[in-house]
């Protein structure tokens, strides 16, 4: 089976074509981070417009690495939710009329099952069941999965994400944006020992997750501190190892809770080299491992949806998918 994946839940615009027999045979990517930029966040209609103008042409250009014509395509998926609507609707409006066009199923996937399965693109891929920490823009979940649709959620975010949390602290700190990047190397200089932040919500039983206190903690502290840069960086790597801390305690206490040793990390955030680092060495202390897509595929991208419809496809998804705000990740059906 071959699909083209075609992802716009939010910023980055991702296309790919996929194949059951051969693996992965082409994707591209497009960031709008310069255009978003200068507002210091996503404008949802900024990003509309750039996906509308970006689109088509990385289709061809994906069909064409991947040396596919329509008539090779089984299918087309795209990015249902949970994302900004506006975009959501661009790739779902192009998916499904090509598919009408060409004659092939086009079925809308999961957005954080995208970044779920997004490991099983690499090679060694994990096996089921596992753990899956998925820390993607606005995301913070621990799931339990024995399956494709086959999940269940152990702890999420009940205000401020990880990554909200690494955006904010940034601009506290008048990084640029996007903030999280800027602030893991800003951090790269800075003293772990000289702040000591929070790491919250580990002192009580539970999986969930908390970062906005985190953020006012990091306020308090530059109201008072010196403003140079030193003490930005020390804020900035104090800040990272409190999140890093809170990530694999949680995870830690995850997989002792399943009796699971495999960990699937996903979503931007998934990126960061100190919190593999660390995940690293929790895993290995219990005897399990550990498992990440590759950096490029931390971000959204069209990969890691060309992958999930294939499966969903695959085991005979044939329903029209609307696109949605909010999906919870537990709501899914088995493939």
């Amino acid at each position: 089976m071959r699909v083209l994946g075609i992802e716009t839940s939010c910023d980055e615009t991702g296309v790919a074509v996929y194949d059951t027999a051969r693996g992965l045979l082409s994707h591209a990517l497009y960031s709008q981070v310069k255009l978003h930029a200068e507002y210091g966040g996503v404008v949802p209609e900024l990003a509309s417009r750039d996906h509308v103008q970006k689109l088509l042409p990385m289709v061809d250009r994906a069909l064409k690495e991947a040396g596919t014509a329509p008539s090779d395509l089984d299918g087309i998926v795209y990015t249902a939710g949970p994302g900004l609507v506006g975009a959501l609707l661009v790739g779902s409006c192009l998916a499904r009329s090509l598919g009408v066009a060409w004659g092939v199923p086009s079925l809308g996937v999961h957005h954080m099952e995208g970044h779920l399965l997004a490991p099983m693109l690499e090679n060694p891929r994990p096996e089921f069941p596992f753990v899956a920490l998925l820390v993607s823009g606005g995301h913070s979940l621990l799931v339990e999965v024995e399956g494709v649709g086959r999940y269940r959620t152990l702890g999420e975010s009940i205000d401020d994400a990880a990554g909200e949390a690494f955006d904010k602290v940034a601009k506290l700190l008048k990084l640029p944006y996007p903030g999280g990047p800027a602030l893991a190397k800003l951090a790269e200089q800075g003293d772990p020992k000289r702040f000591k932040f929070p790491r919250p919500m580990v002192d009580r039983p539970g999986l969930d997750f908390s970062f906005s206190g985190l953020k006012t903690a990091v306020l308090t502290v530059l109201k008072s501190a010196p403003q140079d840069e030193q003490t930005r960086a020390d804020v900035a790597r104090g800040f990272e190892e409190a999140v890093v801390d809170t990530l694999a305690i949680k995870c830690k206490r995850a997989l002792q809770q399943t009796g699971l040793r495999r960990l699937v990390v996903a979503g931007g955030v998934g990126a960061n080299r100190r919190l593999r680092a660390r995940l690293k060495e929790m895993t290995a202390a219990l005897g399990g491992e550990v498992y990440y897509p590759r950096p490029e595929f931390c971000t959204d991208n069209g990969a890691m949806i060309a992958y999930a419809g294939c499966c969903r496809l695959a085991a005979g998804a044939v329903t029209e998918t609307p696109v949605r705000a909010r999906w919870p990740l537990d709501s899914l059906t088995p493939a």
